[in-house]
């Protein structure tokens, strides 16, 4: 079997690490794209993928990163956008700037690599192309205008896509993060039930066996959560 390339659009700690750890275990050559990326040096060296820096916002940073991919090892099999800003707040305090940086990063940003991806596997007629979401993408909370705002644009882009590329061989998911994700932060011990948080090593998984699916039944959305988090 030819050697796959993935490409994590966000790439940072929790769940993009445990992707990126989970794809290079069945042989992925990983490719972790953050504007920061001093900050992976560690995963770098853990998974032994390429860290690119871009800003996801901006086409050309993005075209460029892209075509450095195909440069040394060519069109990526797989891509995850994994790019989200949470920006908090009552409506009436919300800054205009702000809540479109949140808009830009978290949607805006999703068709600027999905669109870059989408001429790629086109060429070759198959790849993936998958979006993270989360609770907001389907029920928008108080106090989380912008971040609900561009999770339910995002879930549309993927929606799109899905129909769009599906046909012509590229398959398209969005799945919603219904719940919080272990990690750093994410006490264990902590008084609660027994699977409060989502096991980040488990949801790298779900999306990898996504990946893997037959096109007869491909996937188009799917949520993840505990089993203790409330519908």
């Amino acid at each position: 079997m030819t050697q796959e390339t993935a490409v994590i659009v966000g790439a940072g700690k929790g769940l993009s690490a445990a992707l990126a750890r989970r794809l290079a275990k069945d042989g992925f050559r990983v490719v972790l794209v953050a504007r920061d990326v001093a900050k992976l040096a560690p995963l770098v060296a853990e998974t032994g993928g390429q860290a690119i820096s871009a800003d996801a916002q901006s086409p050309q940073a993005i075209e460029a990163m892209f075509a450095e991919v195909d440069r040394t090892f060519g069109p990526p099999d797989l891509v995850v956008f994994n790019a989200a800003m949470r920006y908090r707040g009552p409506i009436e305090v919300l800054d205009p700037a702000d809540v479109m940086d949140a808009y830009a990063v978290g949607a805006f940003a999703g068709f600027v690599t999905a669109q870059a991806a989408a001429r790629r596997m086109l060429q070759r007629g198959s790849g993936s192309i998958f979006f993270t979401g989360a609770t907001a993408s389907v029920k928008a909370m108080p106090h989380s205008v912008p971040f609900a705002m561009a999770k339910f644009a995002l879930r549309a882009l993927a929606q799109g896509l899905a129909r769009e590329l599906g046909p012509r061989g590229i398959h398209v998911a969005h799945f919603i993060i219904d719940g919080g994700i272990s990690s750093s932060w994410a006490t264990q011990g902590e008084a609660g039930p027994p699977d409060k948080w989502l096991d980040p090593a488990a949801i790298a998984e779900t999306y990898l066996a996504v990946h893997r699916q037959h096109r007869s039944a491909w996937t188009a959305e799917m949520e993840l959560r505990p089993w203790v988090e409330k519908f």
